[in-house]
């Protein structure tokens, strides 16, 4: 792929001067879900799919972006000096939003840019597509121009830019394991302080099958923003008696025990998942680094319960992989993992029975929902760099 992006970059905008390859992950998330914009705990991991770029400078400030995922779109043209969100630019308002980001930050870009870029990620799947985008963008605007930015930094500039430039409130998760990202391990995040631990993912006779539903999903047009929005406002009701500033500093019994501070159903049930979910992917981090695959499978399976029931993002689709992957046999745990309304789902499925588990989920999804889902049996890989 990286060649295939590179000879791309030269066929349009020629092979002269200092042209740069670069890589960003996609990622996954074992669980943790909806708690990183509540104050959690989140546990995701990079993946081996990403997105190549090839970028070089220009000596004007004009910038000239490419997809080969967008053909139809053909290069599209902006300005540094010029950074407003287009409908029309589509894709490339993510790299316009995190160049303008840096310069809202101090971090000023002096010049423009031709970019290509060529990712493996499905499209709208939940597998951030959008923050893989971004954070590579990071990691080039970091590269070229020698600012002096940490991969953290780059994280929070792209979670800033995808929040004040395209209008999708997301939390930090997405962006902080794709910039962080190590080989064979997962990143136990403490979204409230970005402290974090790198936990060994051994899968022993086991693999992580990840499967997209190809429902696509745009989060800026989904209730992703109704959710937090009903998380902030169960927030400020328990904060009436309660001496807190996320929901992700409750336990199980306190919020239960002030649960009533809430005036609304729904909005029990969503501050419901946000505490419970937190809680689970402690107790599931703790299970995996003692060895216990089993008790992190079936908290797994309970995360998607939760979303399903109390949070309601999960959908027809999402319910029929998932529900279809339970009653497989060496199916360790299952669940969505993203955003949700679409997207996708992760699986950790022992390694004899993973050919029977593709086939038997794909036949039952494609006879319940009436198109097929696409399998990708993932790798746990490095955060995004220059190659």
């Amino acid at each position: 792929m990286r060649t295939k992006t590179f000879d791309k970059f030269c066929e349009l905008f020629g092979n002269e001067g200092d042209i740069r390859l670069y890589f960003s992950p996609g990622r996954v998330n074992l669980i943790g879900e909806h708690t990183d914009y509540n104050g959690g705990h989140v546990f995701p991991c990079a993946l081996t799919i990403g997105t190549y770029g090839v970028a070089r400078k220009r000596e004007d400030s004009k910038l000239r972006f490419y997809s080969m995922n967008f053909e139809s779109l053909g290069v599209i043209e902006s300005d540094i000096n010029a950074l407003v969100n287009k409908k029309e630019d589509d894709w490339a308002n993510y790299p316009k939003g995190v160049i303008w980001a840096f310069g809202e930050k101090g971090h000023n870009i002096t010049s423009g840019m031709d970019m290509v870029i060529y990712g493996n990620i499905p499209n709208g799947s939940g597998l951030s597509s959008s923050a893989s985008v971004e954070v590579l963008m990071g990691v080039i605007l970091k590269d070229m121009f020698n600012i002096d930015v940490n991969m953290i930094d780059i994280a929070l500039l792209g979670q800033y830019s995808e929040n004040k430039f395209n209008g999708v409130n997301c939390g930090i998760m997405d962006q902080f394991a794709i910039a962080m990202g190590k080989e064979n391990h997962a990143i136990f995040l403490d979204t409230a302080d970005l402290s974090y631990q790198y936990a060994p993912i051994k899968l022993d006779g086991a693999k992580i099958v990840i499967a997209c539903s190809n429902k696509k999903r745009g989060l800026g047009d989904s209730k992703y923003n109704e959710r937090r929005s009903e998380c902030e406002t169960a927030l400020s009701e328990l904060k009436a008696k309660l001496d807190i500033n996320s929901l992700g500093e409750l336990t199980e019994d306190v919020f239960e025990a002030n649960k009533s501070l809430i005036n609304d159903a729904d909005r029990v049930k969503r501050a419901k998942h946000a505490v419970y979910e937190n809680q689970r992917t402690i107790k599931a981090v703790e299970a995996l680094n003692a060895g216990d695959i089993d008790t992190f499978g079936k908290l797994m399976n309970a995360s998607h319960v939760s979303l399903r029931d109390d949070y309601e993002v999960t959908g027809k689709e999402l319910d029929t992989l998932v529900e279809t992957a339970w009653e497989q046999d060496g199916v360790i745990g299952s669940r969505m993992t993203g955003a949700g309304f679409g997207g996708c789902t992760v699986s950790i499925v022992k390694d004899e029975a993973v050919d029977a588990f593709i086939e038997n989920v794909g036949k039952v999804y494609l006879e319940k929902i009436g198109y097929a889902a696409d399998f990708y049996v993932v790798e746990i890989g490095q955060g995004a760099s220059r190659i």
